[in-house]
């Protein structure tokens, strides 16, 4: 089966099993995030502020006030 074929297939799937299928092939790569990748970097970062500066954080309460929630 070619790629295109699995993917319309896999489209054709109820919720339910795309999920779990979509679930099981994320699980199957490897993680993306390695030490030099910028995103654990800025999440280093933003951790050492907060730990500096806990005021420099917001709740959650705050964060979904913001995005109008």
């Amino acid at each position: 089966m070619k790629l295109k074929e699995i993917q319309k297939s896999a489209l054709e799937l109820p919720d339910s099993d795309r999920a779990t299928l979509a679930a099981e092939l994320l699980g199957s790569l490897p993680a993306v995030l390695v030490e030099d990748d910028d995103g654990i970097a800025e999440a280093r970062r933003r951790s050492k502020e907060l730990d500096e500066d806990p005021s420099a954080g917001c709740t959650w309460d705050e964060i979904k006030r913001g995005l109008g929630r």
